[in-house]
């Protein structure tokens, strides 16, 4: 009998991500790891690369019974855990983090807690529709859209024009 499947947050190995996710997914198990495209630049040249959003977090879908399939896997450190038990993740937020990634917009992961802010929702562009808390940083609006239990914060460069508040 199958079992109802979760997203949960699995730590990595430094420099893991993209690994664990392709390990993961020649096994069977779900896995998704939000990759941005960003310019390097070498002394000879410039590259465009995917780099993990979110540094060293690879999301997996499993049901419960899978959890030792996982962490058994090369470059799997352990759960992210809240009140005694891996904490799972919204099928909302995955799908929100996918939008995020789908688009051209610049994000930036920040580790820092927020205190409550204005929630605001994204009105126009490739964003309608994302909810989070408008804060300021470094003299620029962004949007902070909050993953429930992990302590990251995903900072969008979005116009003021863009946002409405919530009510």
């Amino acid at each position: 009998m199958q079992q109802q499947k979760y997203w949960y947050a699995v730590y990595t190995k430094s420099r893991q991500e993209k690994a664990l996710m392709e390990r993961l997914l020649e096994i069977g198990i779900e896995a998704y790891v939000p990759l941005q495209k960003v310019v390097r630049q070498w002394s000879d040249r410039k590259k465009m690369v995917e780099l993990p959003l979110i540094r060293s977090y690879c999301f997996v879908k499993i049901e419960p019974r899978q959890h030792y399939d996982v962490l058994n896997t090369p470059g799997a450190v352990r759960y992210v855990w809240f009140s005694g038990k891996p904490a799972t993740i919204p099928d909302r937020q995955i799908d929100m983090l996918r939008v995020i990634t789908g688009t051209d917009v610049t994000v930036d992961c920040v580790t820092d807690s927020f205190k409550p802010g204005t929630r605001v929702r994204v009105t126009a562009g490739p964003l309608t529709g994302i909810e989070g808390e408008l804060i300021r940083i470094a003299g620029r609006n962004r949007v902070i859209i909050r993953i429930e239990h992990l302590d990251q914060a995903l900072a969008l460069t979005i116009s003021p024009m863009l946002i409405e508040e919530m009510r």
